[in-house]
């Protein structure tokens, strides 16, 4: 049954990358529709053309690595199961030790060591590939230690969820589902709380914004917008990359604008007060907290169908999959391929969500600064600084972006600056 079974996993997991391969490749067609060639919307007009040709390759690439990196997780956590790896690594965490939580902690460190050594190649090509298309300046010793930084604060993270979780499941094999995710309440606000000054300076300097000038300005802005702002951030990412980015983040006291210094260095100001705009929707709509309630519904609803398909899997393939019981400390790569499925499958329904609050944002940005030039042409910079595709495939759009497309985005700002006129 085992051998039966991985094989299959492997089988479908060859025919899965085959069909993104030739949907990516052959088959989606990300031409401009005619009605919007020679507008601000078509990359013809913006794009040199090795930037035109550099953005198509980088945009496959970069899309098939997605798509065959989340089921070869699956497939990996399928085959620590397979293989009695789980059992192996249980086995060792006993005999090492009485105390459940030391258990733990052993077991978790070895599969965190025995994933990342597994899924390192994959990190590392897509590190490669944004190196190799300039998108990504980053040495690979910086690199490495955000991996590094990466591995400990989500081993920490997960240790202290999983211990909670099997301790949870073996005090009630029925209900864990439902205490585990009232559990999660209070710790998603908390790690969404202390996010912008403790987990996010582990990766970069943030300090406030040093341009008095242009502060004052995006002050300004959010005095017009009734938002009681003091500071605006920027974060050092010019020795990193050439991207551009600017977002919101935190709760409460610790809420944040942050600025990439990229951003700061390759836009004008009335470009910056757009994006800052924009990013001021996202407070006054409260889309964080909006977020973080879709985010909580949806996690009762995984939690109690990873409950329902995990006692499922243990009853019919137990055996093979070397687990006698749900509540074994080795079904571990069981509850996290599971939910990682169903993180995949549920994205469409996240990215669709994250998409309206975007449109709303832009809407919003329009309105308060009545800049629509400003705003096409940041859209622009923004595409060639990472070489996206203004129109990409239908696939790629639902399970990649929680922003509108390019051109969504460039063409709503031209309507808008046709009905002005």
């Amino acid at each position: 049954m085992a051998r039966k079974i991985g094989l299959y996993g492997m089988l479908a997991y060859f025919l899965y990358g085959l069909f993104f391969y030739w949907y990516l490749f052959y088959f989606a067609d990300t031409s401009l529709p005619f009605e919007y060639q020679g507008t601000g919307a078509d990359p013809a007009t913006f794009f040199n053309g090795r930037e035109l040709m550099l953005s198509e390759e980088y945009s496959k690439i970069r899309n098939l690595l997605f798509f065959l990196a989340t089921p070869f997780e699956w497939l990996f956590y399928l085959f620590i199961l397979l293989f009695g790896l789980s059992r192996t690594i249980e086995n060792w965490a006993k005999n090492s030790s009485t105390h459940k939580s030391i258990q733990t902690a052993i077991y978790l460190f070895w599969l965190s060591i025995i994933s990342f050594v597994v899924t390192f190649p994959i990190s590392y090509v897509s590190y490669k590939l944004s190196k190799s298309y300039h998108i990504s300046i980053q040495t690979f010793s910086s690199w490495m230690k955000e991996e590094l930084i990466d591995f400990w604060v989500n081993f920490g993270l997960t240790f202290v969820i999983v211990a909670i979780l099997y301790w949870l499941m073996r005090k009630s094999e029925k209900r864990w589902w439902l205490y585990t995710w009232l559990l999660s309440v209070p710790f998603t606000l908390f790690l969404t709380f202390i996010q912008p000054v403790v987990i996010a300076p582990l990766y970069n300097d943030f300090y406030p914004l040093k341009d008095q000038e242009l502060e004052t300005k995006i002050l300004e802005l959010a005095s017009q917008a009734d938002i009681p702002a003091d500071h605006v951030y920027e974060v050092n990412m010019a020795d990193k990359t050439n991207a551009l980015n600017a977002y919101v983040t935190g709760i409460g006291s610790n809420a944040r604008i942050v600025l990439w210094d990229t951003t700061l260095n390759q836009l004008s100001h009335e470009q910056i007060l757009f994006i800052m705009a924009h990013e001021m929707a996202h407070y006054v709509e409260k889309h964080i907290y909006i977020g973080i309630g879709i985010s909580l519904i949806l996690s009762i609803v995984g939690l109690y169908l990873i409950y329902r398909m995990m006692n499922w899997a243990v009853r019919r393939y137990g055996e093979a999959l070397k687990i006698s019981s749900v509540s074994d400390l080795r079904s571990l790569p069981l509850f996290l391929m599971i939910m990682s499925m169903l993180f995949f499958v549920a994205s469409p329904i996240e990215n669709t969500i994250s998409r309206y609050q975007e449109i709303r944002a832009d809407r919003y940005a329009i309105e308060l600064t009545k800049d629509t030039e400003a705003g096409i042409t940041t859209f622009q910079e923004l595409a060639r600084a990472g070489l996206s595709q203004v129109n990409p495939p239908f696939l790629v759009k639902v399970f990649r972006y929680g922003h509108p497309t390019m051109l969504e985005r460039i063409s709503t700002l031209e309507e808008y600056e046709i009905k002005q006129k």
